[in-house]
């Protein structure tokens, strides 16, 4: 499976470097929710769910994890490490974070405000759904 991996244009000088998005141009949608996880222990799997209508881009703006996506056929694993890198992930796409490093802050750019009701949490639904999509 492809995963999407978006390189952010990056600017600067010897004060440091700077990384600017923005809405339908580096991001594909708009954004209506910033969130981020930190602290989190290696051993720990976040996510573990789908959206049935919501995208996001994930970026680990400092630290590095892992990201296992999930379209029902296919996974695809891939290395966040570096804070000008994010991934894109579609709606129906079941996520797993993992193997976050100590220092590891992961960035989520959200296309809607938090609704519980677009949540998929239990993975046989979701497979049932991507199989009922497919027929």
């Amino acid at each position: 499976m492809e995963i999407r991996k978006i390189n952010f244009q990056r600017h600067g000088d010897d004060r440091g470097m700077l990384v600017a998005l923005e809405e339908n141009k580096e991001i594909p949608f708009k954004i209506k929710r910033v969130y981020y996880i930190y602290d989190t222990k290696k051993e720990v799997r976040r996510g573990l769910h789908a959206h049935k209508s919501l995208e996001q881009i994930l970026i680990c703006v400092h630290g590095s994890c892992m990201i296992t996506l999930d379209n029902g056929n296919e996974k695809g694993t891939v290395l966040l490490d570096n804070p000008y890198e994010g991934i894109y992930v579609p709606n129906n796409m079941w996520r797993e974070m993992h193997d976050f490093s100590e220092d590891a802050v992961l960035l989520v750019l959200a296309s809607d405000f938090y609704r519980e009701e677009d949540y998929i949490r239990d993975y046989n639904i979701f497979l049932k759904n991507i199989e009922e999509e497919n027929s």
